[in-house]
């Protein structure tokens, strides 16, 4: 609801999309208007990333109408960097264009896709700075953070990856949903050491570090993977939610954990929405199912839990 002179606007729920590049925000924010609009919800999706070209959702608010990167490297010589932090701090400085932008819109649930560079979640001020205003304003956020699953396969990237999620966690300070994208193309990158609880409960992680230890190039970096892990675990912090956008299983899954972390109730209509959904769906070719068999088929093959493979070890 639009802001009156000496009055407070309404609580606005609303998910922050962040992710490193690639990680699929945008398709996230497109599936996620779309499942949302059929549950009832009045979506407005604000494109916070300058650089974002061909947009394939309906775009409420979109901040290259207030600064784009390909001006700011053209003009001010910057490289794609450098240019995003500039646009980003640019935008900070004009609150004022966002906040009357926003107050357009009443009654509706928000959707900000943010910028892919990693720094400007882990130590760079300005887009915490936007999201802090945003609060005053009084918007109750969850920060969806999106991972690509296929970094499970990889042991030293899913430790970089924890080491990304955990400091963004920290930094942004935000309720936090982290998010592993693509599980649908989880398989095409190679099998997964461990059975997908492991990764998604970010269980013991030596039992990670004992297969990077394997490695040559990394066994000499075995001291510091080790006080990396421990950084992680004494933090205990990091889960992941696992995400098909193509299926509306797995994003009710997504958006209850948002929901549950912004403190959003669901209404009546809503949930007699929701429940007609997943009736009609009964019986269909769900590709949840074949996210569900990824996880199934790491346990069937061994014929073994993820406890029993770890005593093994």
């Amino acid at each position: 609801m639009s802001a009156q002179q000496g009055a407070k606007p309404s609580l606005r729920f609303g998910q922050v999309v962040i992710g490193p590049p690639g990680s699929g925000k945008t398709t996230y924010c497109q599936g996620m208007q779309e499942f949302l609009s059929s549950l009832g919800r009045k979506v407005v999706v604000v494109n916070m990333d300058p650089a974002n070209e061909g947009i394939p959702y309906s775009c409420s608010v979109d901040i290259s109408e207030l600064v784009t990167l390909d001006d700011v490297m053209e003009n001010l010589k910057l490289g794609p960097n450098g240019g995003l932090l500039y646009c980003m701090e640019y935008v900070e400085a004009n609150l004022d264009w966002l906040e009357s932008k926003l107050t357009q819109y009443s009654d509706c649930y928000f959707l900000f896709d943010c910028p892919g560079q990693v720094e400007l979640y882990t130590h760079q001020s300005s887009v915490k700075n936007i999201f802090s205003q945003l609060a005053k304003w009084n918007f109750r956020l969850t920060a969806v953070h999106l991972v690509d699953s296929h970094y499970c396969a990889d042991p030293a990237k899913f430790i970089s990856v924890l080491c990304t999620s955990l400091s963004t966690m920290l930094h942004v300070e935000l309720p936090h949903v982290n998010v592993l994208s693509k599980m649908d193309l989880i398989e095409q990158y190679g099998k997964l050491a461990f059975n997908l609880d492991f990764y998604t409960e970010v269980m013991d992680l030596t039992y990670l570090l004992d297969h990077l230890a394997a490695d040559p190039f990394f066994k000499k970096f075995h001291h510091l993977n080790e006080k990396l892990a421990e950084v992680i675990q004494d933090y205990s912090l990091v889960s992941f939610v696992p995400l098909n956008v193509q299926d509306k299983e797995s994003m009710i899954q997504v958006l209850r954990a948002v929901d549950k972390a912004n403190g959003y109730c669901f209404g009546d209509l809503e949930e007699r929405n929701l429940q007609a959904m997943m009736s009609a769906a009964v019986g269909a070719d769900f590709q949840f199912s074949s996210t569900l068999g990824v996880q199934e088929r790491y346990v069937e093959t061994s014929g073994k839990t993820v406890e029993e493979e770890m005593m093994e070890l």
